[in-house]
């Protein structure tokens, strides 16, 4: 029995540029995409088109894998918007599932930044798949101290 998998090739939605930007983790994601929200926030909507590499054994999007594109778009966030950009590490994240992605389908991570302190930040971040919901959360972040790695690709 051969598997039908969808077009991992399908045309990324206008604005979109790839980001290079992140570790080898990250990087494993993607492609990953991105783009300055419309909502005039300064933030950047971070994409990624689900893939089988993404799916867990119901052909749905894992678990960790919404929580890893999620930590990161949150992550990226909150250190672009410091002036200057300061590298951050996690301190918390919270994540409530509430659907899930297919393949083929394209996966976009909205974040809001509630607060940026001194030394913590912050955020939340809705994933969907256009108007649907897929995963909500939020996360604390520390200043790390640390030069931040600069993007190869300013979005």
């Amino acid at each position: 029995m051969s598997i039908s998998l969808p077009d991992d090739d399908a045309p990324v939605p206008p604005g979109f540029k790839t980001i290079h930007h992140g570790g080898p983790y990250f990087a494993a994601l993607g492609p990953v995409y991105g783009k300055p929200a419309e909502d005039g926030s300064g933030t950047q909507v971070v994409a990624v088109r689900v893939q089988h590499k993404h799916t867990n054994v119901l052909g749905v999007t894992h678990g960790g894998m919404l929580a890893t594109l999620a930590d990161c778009a949150l992550g990226m966030n909150v250190m672009l918007q410091r002036d200057p950009p300061q590298s951050m590490v996690t301190v918390s994240l919270t994540s409530d599932f509430l659907s899930s992605a297919k393949p083929g389908e394209w996966l976009e991570a909205h974040v809001t930044i509630r607060r940026q302190g001194a030394r913590l930040a912050f955020a939340e971040c809705l994933l969907q798949v256009e108007d649907r919901v897929i995963l909500r959360a939020s996360g604390v972040f520390s200043v790390t101290g640390r030069e931040p790695v600069k993007p190869r690709v300013k979005l």
